[in-house]
């Protein structure tokens, strides 16, 4: 009769510890916490009153009509809708040299390797080997006197690991690298649209800056025209000379206001270059003009269930959330045992005539269960700090979303507000050269004095100055609206951004592929 096994039987007790780690397996033991996002407002609103539906437009003097379609899929070339060939050039341009999205693209790959390096601890980890050695022992180590062995060793294997994922912390880790890779695409969506947004501004004020300087230029012109006239009615008799000085005056008040448009005319074409890629004294091209860029006549608004979605820099910051949990799943798995299952099989042999033998086969089966049992508060400590990590980027994306509404609230205000003001200054034009007309043509038949006419012509340059900056701004604040409503929706397309311009439209393929056919818009009267 067989006498029964003891307790200790090594057979018995890798048999109870390869249940344990199946039963604890099938359970579906998880230790990631629930993430349940803020909610956003319904409906379509952003401000507390009703969004503007149209704006500007009413007649010739109130400037360009715009109307908003709340609702609307985000435009992904929403700069294709100023209607600017040479600025849609210049965008692509932009997207293909800039070293602010080649940092990008170069710090999504690295997230996506760091990835592809966690993925690799669901799979065995096999290792092969083979070694020779010559080796000498001495006598004493074996408690004798006679002389040492000189032998040579021959040794090849393989050996395979494996952790199992009992506690699921291994899903855990790959999670949160996943999470940084998809923190990373987002970035790098972020950046494209950022960009955009700047190479469009950078064009409009450019052309703004030149526009306010050929105006500049023809008062300039007119102001000297009238120091002549002047100075020939002092010569005459029919003027005093106080008016020549002020003439005088006025003109060189004129050049000099000239220097800072021209400085800054400088910076937004030195801005242009470094955002296409460029040394500022590489960048030649012509500036952009007034007439060649329209203001957009429909401006698609996303609800704000749509902007939470669709927004890069929200949804990178739900990507920091979901990392942040996994990193709490991996702190709260550190106070349970964790599992290695190990093999071995090789040969160990004294000549190489002997490596193939059977006799010399060597292998090992093993499987290691650890768990902590003290740490001295170390894993409690860690667990604190995962969980006041989540409750951190919990905090930081409230506020992204509040400050991503905010800006779409400011600037929707702000585009309705620039057109009131484009519409005045449209106005005060108008009235400012007629006066101005008046007021000339009285000096010349001598019935207003210089003052007057000193006056008007000071009026009519202010309420020039005015519009052009008024429409400078109405055209950046309606940039602005797009960048708020995070439109280029980069996120269904390859991250490798492929951008090819064609003869009548441009094809932008972003993070994930596809193409964006140009939308159809009303062209709207020249640009700022």
């Amino acid at each position: 009769m067989d006498e029964p096994r003891g307790e200790g039987d090594p057979h018995k007790v890798l048999f109870l510890v390869v249940a344990g780690i199946v039963a604890t397996a099938l359970s579906g033991c998880s230790f990631e916490i629930p993430l349940h996002l803020p909610s956003v407002p319904p409906g379509s609103g952003y401000t507390a009153r009703p969004g503007p539906r149209t704006v500007g437009g009413e007649s010739a003097k109130s400037g360009a009509h715009q109307e908003f379609v709340y609702g609307r899929p985000a435009v992904v070339r929403w700069w294709t809708l100023f209607h600017s060939p040479r600025l849609d050039a210049l965008v692509i341009q932009a997207m293909r040299h800039s070293p602010t999205l080649a940092a990008a693209r170069a710090q999504l790959r690295e997230a996506q390797a760091n990835m592809a390096v966690n993925a690799s601890i669901f799979y065995p980890q096999v290792t092969g080997s083979l070694g020779a050695s010559r080796n000498k022992t001495s006598g004493a180590s074996f408690g004798g006197r006679f002389p040492g062995m000189t032998y040579s060793l021959f040794t090849g294997g393989i050996a395979v690991s494996y952790y199992p994922d009992v506690f699921g912390v291994n899903r855990l880790i790959y999670q949160g690298s996943r999470a940084q890779m998809e923190y990373q695409r987002d970035e790098l969506d972020a950046a494209y649209v950022t960009l955009a947004a700047n190479v469009v501004n950078a064009a409009i004020g450019e052309a703004s800056t030149q526009a306010q300087i050929g105006a500049a230029k023809k008062i300039l012109k007119q102001e000297r025209t009238l120091l002549k006239l002047t100075q020939a009615q002092y010569t005459a008799g029919a003027a005093p000379y106080l008016n020549v000085l002020a003439q005088r005056g006025q003109v060189l008040a004129t050049e000099a206001n000239l220097a800072p448009l021209q400085q800054q005319q400088a910076i937004y074409r030195h801005q242009m270059a470094i955002l296409a890629g460029v040394f500022p004294s590489e960048w030649r091209k012509k500036p952009f003009t007034v007439a060649e860029i329209h203001l957009p006549a429909r401006i698609p608004v996303a609800l704000p269930s749509a902007l939470v979605r669709h927004r890069p820099d929200i949804r990178a910051a739900a990507q920091q959330m979901r990392y942040a949990i996994a990193q709490v799943g991996v702190a709260r798995a550190q106070f349970f045992p964790t599992v290695t299952l190990s093999a071995s099989f090789g040969t160990s042999a004294l000549s190489t005539g002997e490596f193939f033998n059977p006799l010399s086969r060597v292998w090992g089966i093993a499987a290691a269960l650890a768990q902590p049992l003290f740490e001295g508060g170390r894993l409690r400590a860690q667990e604190k700090v995962a969980y006041a990590a989540f409750d951190s980027t919990f905090a930081l994306y409230r506020g992204v979303v509040l400050n991503a509404f905010r800006q779409v609230a400011d600037a929707l205000r702000a585009v309705e507000h620039d057109a009131a003001e484009v519409r005045v200054q449209t106005q005060s034009v108008q009235v400012a050269r007629q006066a101005l007309e008046l007021a000339r043509a009285g000096y010349r038949s001598g019935f207003t004095d210089y003052l007057a006419l000193l006056g008007a012509e000071v009026t009519y340059e202010n309420a020039r100055m005015a519009l052009i900056r008024a429409n400078a701004l109405r055209y950046q604040d309606t940039t602005a609206l797009f960048l708020a409503l995070g439109e280029g929706d980069w996120g269904t397309r390859p991250a490798a951004a492929v951008l090819k311009t064609g003869s009548r439209k441009t094809v932008v393929k972003g993070p994930g592929g596809g193409r964006a056919a140009r939308r159809k818009s009303g062209r709207q009267g020249p640009g700022p």
